[in-house]
């Protein structure tokens, strides 16, 4: 079939995530064909570096033989095993143990899930069930971060506190809250890192006893580094010191690593960097690389023995039909075999160069910010510096940076506000990252050359 008839076909009837959709009936798709390692290519046969892995997801590149014939091999053998009635099937059997041996202390045990954002709402039932078991059903209140991004389910979508994901569907919930994010560029106490910390542990202090009290609060969830907010990074201390209110006060600590796990900042598991282990984790993407949908939530022995010992000889009523999927799970095995035999090293040898790189980009007219950790990135674009004056609405960043970088083979994600977003393949070469650089610098010149950016510059 042509492109342009796929064209047609898509804007009659394919309902595109997180689009505009009369602007997309308006402009169409663009029909990716193939991809392989750190690139992918379109329909008119540009192959371009993919700078983000799709949505955050191919850490480990595409193409990889071993994963298609893991995936090939168990659709022959077994293409589907419930997970209910007690029924289960080796893959992930032996992903769980595998996952449990790497994930951070007594995260042991892993319940299965479609993606990330019913990974969230696992957890919402899951810390439910908790208090409840403990006697403590009044604690039914759940505090996120503004910026933060936990899915676009229902529930999800309220603990994610950005406008887009409230705007018409009535979120968030009454017992949603949130408190500032701990952006170090636009921090309103500056950007010293303890003052910072200090700020977080006060909001987060009294959010709790504005809600009534640490008595009523069940969870805090938060991101090592929020994605979907701007890839902002908190400072170095942050998690750990946010880790240990939740612990005095006796609330829930779930760690969002549906982007930041599995090499994105490094090692398997962000969470290690400051070595912190929360009472629940959530995990998607990167986890069979994108090759099927599967996520997954790690609970600590704690929240386990205790959902388990109140149980007793009942069910625990929360289930999906595609919970521990075969071949979603010989996908993860085989993905974590390519992480473990060199992926990982790799990425955090061209993470520190996309780095470096992306820093040389500081002195450029339009960049206020270049932050990041590992394969993970972002390059935040203003026309003042001194005031941090993100880009006019009329500029259409979103749209306009983004075209700009496809056409010089490179993707991007473009947030609204005018920040480019990186997450590279960790199977990058030296050549594809110096060219990931240079190609926004080249998409940098031309927004600076923009008549509406231009118009505003100071």
């Amino acid at each position: 079939m042509s492109s342009n008839s796929l064209i047609e076909l898509d804007r009659a009837h394919l309902v595109h995530p997180v689009a505009s959709w009369r602007g997309h009936e308006q402009a169409g798709a663009r029909i990716l064909t193939s991809a392989k390692g750190a690139t992918v290519t379109d329909a008119s046969g540009q192959t371009l570096i993919d700078g983000f892995s799709g949505l955050w997801c191919v850490n480990a590149g595409y193409g990889h033989e071993s994963v298609i014939e893991a995936a090939t091999q168990q659709l022959r053998d077994l293409p589907y095993a419930t997970a209910y009635f007690g029924l289960s099937s080796e893959p992930p059997i032996r992903l769980a143990a595998r996952l449990a041996d790497h994930a951070p202390g007594d995260l042991d045990h892993v319940y299965f899930t479609l993606g990330g954002s019913d990974a969230v709402d696992t957890t919402v039932r899951f810390a439910r069930y908790y208090w409840h078991a403990r006697g403590l059903s009044q604690k039914d209140q759940f505090i996120s971060l503004e910026q933060g991004y936990h899915g676009s389910s229902t529930v999800g979508a309220g603990l994610t506190a950005l406008p887009l994901f409230h705007a018409g569907f009535g979120m968030p919930l009454d017992w949603q809250h949130k408190i500032p994010s701990h952006s170090v560029y636009r921090n309103p106490v500056g950007t010293d890192p303890a003052a910072i910390i200090a700020a977080s542990v006060a909001q987060l202090r009294a959010k709790v006893d504005q809600i009534g009290g640490a008595k009523r609060v069940a969870a805090f969830y938060a991101e090592p580094i929020q994605g979907s907010g701007g890839v902002l990074v908190p400072p170095p201390g942050w998690m750990a010191a946010m880790r240990a209110v939740c612990t005095e006060l006796d609330i829930l600590f779930v760690a969002d690593e549906v982007i930041t796990a599995f090499g994105r900042t490094g090692p398997l598991f962000a969470c290690t960097e400051e070595g912190i282990v929360p009472d629940m984790l959530t995990t998607a993407k990167g986890l069979t690389s994108g090759y099927l949908p599967m996520g997954a939530v790690f609970l600590s022995d704690r929240i386990y023995q205790t959902i388990a010992d109140h149980a007793g000889s009942a069910a625990v009523g929360h289930g999906f039909t595609y919970s521990a999927h075969p071949v979603s799970a010989a996908v993860g095995l085989a993905v974590l075999d390519l992480y473990e035999g060199g992926l990982l090293d790799n990425g955090s040898v061209m993470g520190a160069r996309l780095q470096a790189g992306l820093a040389t980009l500081a002195d450029h007219p339009l960049v206020g910010d270049v932050r990041g950790r590992g394969m993970l990135a972002a390059v935040e674009l203003v026309t003042d510096k001194a005031k941090k004056t993100p880009l006019p609405v009329a500029a259409l960043p979103a749209t306009r940076i983004f075209d700009r970088a496809w056409q010089n083979g490179l993707v991007v994600r473009a947030f609204a506000n005018g920040t480019l977003g990186y997450a590279p393949p960790l199977c990058c070469t030296v050549d594809e990252i110096d060219a990931i650089v240079e190609r926004t610098r080249l998409t940098l010149d031309q927004t600076l050359e923009d008549p509406d950016v231009r118009g505003v510059l100071r």
